[in-house]
């Protein structure tokens, strides 16, 4: 399950359109998740659709916020865009089983429970990346902080989980549409020089640093490319999730 995770305070105003590149990632499987925040005002009306839209396109979910509230929802996002991937993953392959009007809801009860089981297993199970792509355009600076302490929490949230769980950060602008800080890892404690030392400029190119963060989370090593090179991450298929019978075969009859 690949995520990326969104966080701005404003409109993009350079590139390609950011909900262009966030559909671009849902076909690669991908879901994109966005969160506006905002401190002592509102959010332009512009740019609470854009965030609203380009969630729609990844698939994801959106939210605006305070930076007090930022960590809490950076969690909540993850965890119910996790859920639901899943659910959707069953729910297909329910419809491949039993017909295309087939839904979790409409099981019997003897099958329904040990579906619903199987969702929240493979929910805190399931190989997880999440790659953080941060607003750092110069209307930011108050906000990083905030932001920091969302990544930490973050991640303290991924190691509770039991599945193979990592995390990226990508920051944009930089001197490439967005600039990699943290490669995929489950500890960023030694990386506690990130925050200070971020450039801020005026620039918002959301467009062009999604589709560097989407080429970066479809391009991760797979165990059989994996070379040993810092950076490189290992992710199998569950063996229930890739054996030919799909993920459901145990449980409907």
């Amino acid at each position: 399950m690949n995520q990326i995770v969104l966080i701005t305070d404003g409109c993009s105003n350079e590139g390609i359109s950011p909900v262009v590149a966030a559909a671009h990632a849902q076909r690669l499987g991908i879901v994109v998740n966005v969160i506006g925040i905002v401190d002592g005002g509102d959010m332009s009306e512009r740019g609470a659709a854009e965030i609203a839209d380009i969630a729609k396109a990844g698939g994801g979910m959106s939210r605006i916020v305070s930076s007090g509230a930022l960590a809490e929802t950076v969690q909540m996002m993850t965890r119910k865009t996790v859920v639901e991937t899943i659910r959707q993953t069953v729910q297909q392959e329910l419809r491949q089983l039993m017909g295309p009007t087939a839904a979790i809801e409409r099981l019997s009860p003897e099958h329904r429970g040990p579906v619903v089981k199987l969702i929240d297993e493979l929910s805190e199970t399931g190989a997880l990346r999440v790659a953080l792509l941060i607003d750092t355009s110069a209307s930011m600076r108050p906000k990083l902080r905030a932001v920091e302490e969302a990544c930490r929490d973050l991640l303290a949230s991924l190691r509770a989980r039991r599945g193979k769980s990592e995390m990226s950060v990508l920051r944009f602008p930089g001197n490439t549409e967005a600039d990699l800080l943290a490669g995929w890892t489950s500890d960023l404690a030694k990386k506690d020089e990130l925050f200070y030392k971020l450039n801020m400029k005026g620039t918002t190119p959301t467009g062009p640093a999604l589709m560097k963060a989407v080429r970066y989370v479809s391009e991760a090593r797979t165990p059989e490319t994996t070379d040993g090179r810092e950076g490189g991450t290992e992710y199998a298929p569950s063996s229930r999730a890739s054996s030919g019978d799909g993920i459901l075969s145990d449980y409907i009859v």
